[in-house]
């Protein structure tokens, strides 16, 4: 059997679910009539017995206390997929395989077989867990193949009393839930103004060639951005004065989950218009105020201007698309832009040995001012490029020094001069807007940035790959850093020009999942020509590529990441 984790999440789809219940029936198949009949009554499923295949669920978790699903394959080499988002709190699940009971039958004739005694066995027996996770990410898990049998899907909070919502499907191919991202999925900030933002972003597949019902939704909020449009919701509800959590044992109906968060198909798809009026998004906004999060939803348009906003403060741009029918979404890859100041923008002092953010628009420029202590003897720039590349250019007193493009990460080191000033020039390029991070320093031994060898490539050594492992290489330098190296699976075709168009260059390894971590140590050497460490990656698949990241992180805590590496393990052996 053969299991592949997919993101993002248009590609995820899961069977019949089943919650634990005290009502004794039989573990249900799917019927596609009274599939589409249930399927109509939305309410129907609000914490029912029975899930149908093909449909997203909400349901809410009580702390500490874990909630279990049960859905039944019966027929061997069914494709199988189940995905699982967490809204507001960081979730633990697991997926694992029972054996399907010789007298359990899912032809829908016959005295039925009580589900209490199909639960029993699975306290009995704990069965074949194939799967596992940990985190506020939305994860999918996806089987080609999967044996006929009872699966059970259990989930915990430790954090808070949560919800979080399951869709599953046992048709991953034909199904079609998610609306698909553009190859390009970036959001982007077109213009930047005191109080106003314009954002862009490339059309989903799903209107544009498969020609279905879609609408976007924008959310703005100046703490971070958001994984899922269930977890902005989540944070809108929270301040809601209604929403209180649900105590445990009350067996709920439809209007009760509408007074939680699980609001009707009528009341979701108004609350889906609804934002706040402060800052305003454009002539859609209609809702009472929020403190930090607003969102609106603008049908099919693609560009969108955000008005009404704080001068000189940071935010962070999401952009979901929405299935119209379904209300199923899938998020773009979110942005984050600072207005300008209410005055006229001045330049920008940089402090010694502190690392600032910059934002530089579509052919724009900002300027920065390094003045160092009157006796310095060099000047140490570090710049690290988050998106496209951004041409530097460095003035001391009026004199050009340094005029070079930043791709990814450099460092220059000037020779100072007593008294001396210094301006430098940042002018982002005509592909899109621009941002990154830089530091100045006259002390670098003391600053945020790790020390970087010249060559930050990883190497792979071909005459060691097995059909599970590969061995791979990289520099250090003579100081103590941390080095932490990471996994992913990905398609064959795979290449960088693909990694530099999905992510954002400056997130560090805090934002990868906790899945694809390997390992992390310690490392340096006096001597430069010794400053090499070799890891082993195990436990792979044979014939399968994957993505390899090095992220080596300074005493201060910025990381930066080594320039990625794909490799592949042998097919045969």
């Amino acid at each position: 059997m053969h299991f592949v984790r997919m993101v993002p999440l248009h590609w995820c789809m899961l069977w019949l679910l089943l919650p634990l219940s005290s009502r004794t029936q039989k573990l249900p198949t799917r019927d596609e009539e009274l599939f589409q009949m249930q399927i109509r009554d939305k309410a129907f499923f609000h914490d029912s017995s029975v899930i149908p295949d093909g449909a997203e669920i909400s349901s809410y978790l009580f702390r500490d206390t874990p909630k279990r699903y049960f859905f039944v394959v019966e027929e061997d080499n069914t494709p199988l997929s189940v995905t699982v988002t967490p809204c507001d709190a960081p979730l633990e699940w697991k997926l694992s395989l029972q054996e399907l009971p010789e007298e359990a039958s899912g032809e829908g004739s016959g005295d039925p077989e009580p589900l209490d005694q199909q639960k029993q066995q699975i306290i009995n027996e704990e069965g074949t867990e194939l799967f596992s996770y940990k985190g506020n990410d939305v994860e999918c898990f996806i089987a080609s193949s999967s044996p006929s049998g009872l699966y059970q899907l259990e989930l915990l909070s430790t954090e808070k009393d949560t919800h979080f919502k399951v869709y599953a499907t046992t048709t991953p191919e034909s199904d079609q839930p998610y609306p698909e991202l553009p190859y390009d999925p970036r959001v982007d900030v077109t213009s930047l103004g005191r109080t106003t933002v314009t954002l862009a972003w490339k059309p989903s597949p799903t209107a544009s060639v498969l020609k279905q019902p879609i609408q976007y939704c924008v959310v703005v909020s100046r703490e971070h951005n958001f994984k899922s449009l269930c977890a902005v919701e989540a944070k809108l509800s929270a301040d809601d004065a209604f929403m209180t959590a649900p105590k445990p044992g009350l067996d709920f109906s439809p209007f009760d989950f509408a007074h939680f968060g699980f609001a009707s198909e009528n009341s979701a798809k108004e609350r889906s218009l609804l934002t706040k009026p402060s800052p305003k998004l454009g002539r859609h906004a209609h809702a009472r105020p929020k403190a930090d999060v607003q969102k609106v939803c603008i049908g099919n348009k693609n560009i969108f201007t955000v008005s009404d906003l704080k001068p000189d403060t940071q935010y962070y741009f999401d952009v979901f698309v929405a299935n119209s029918d379904s209300n199923m979404s899938t998020a773009y890859l979110g942005t984050f832009a600072r207005t300008k100041e209410e005055a006229r923008q001045k330049t920008v002092e940089l402090k010694d040995g502190k690392v600032t953010d910059v934002f530089v628009k579509r052919k724009g420029a900002k300027f920065l001012r390094f003045a160092p202590v009157p006796s310095h003897q060099k000047v140490t720039f570090f710049v690290h490029s988050c998106l496209d590349a951004v041409q530097i250019q460095v003035r001391r007193d009026g004199k050009l020094l340094l005029s070079q493009n930043v791709e990814g990460i450099r460092q220059f080191q000037l020779r100072g001069k007593p008294k001396a000033k210094y301006l430098i020039r940042l002018k982002g390029n005509k592909k899109g807007a621009s941002m990154l991070k830089i530091l100045a320093t006259t002390r670098p031994s003391k600053q945020s940035f790790p020390s970087l060898p010249e060559d930050r490539r990883i190497k792979a050594f071909d005459k060691l790959r097995t059909c599970s492992s590969v061995t791979v290489a990289w520099l250090g330098t003579q100081e103590r850093n941390k080095f932490c190296i990471y996994k992913k699976e990905v398609d064959d075709n795979y290449n960088e020009d693909q990694k530099k168009r999905e992510q954002n260059q400056c997130l560090g390894p805090d934002t990868r999942k906790k899945s694809e971590k390997v390992l992390c140590k310690y490392f340096h050497s006096q001597n430069l020509q010794k400053a090499v460490t070799t890891e082993t990656i195990k436990g792979l698949q044979p014939g399968k590529s994957y993505l390899l990241d090095v992220y080596v992180t300074a005493h201060g805590g910025h990381s930066v990441k080594y320039q990625s590496k794909v490799v592949k393990t042998r097919k045969f052996c």
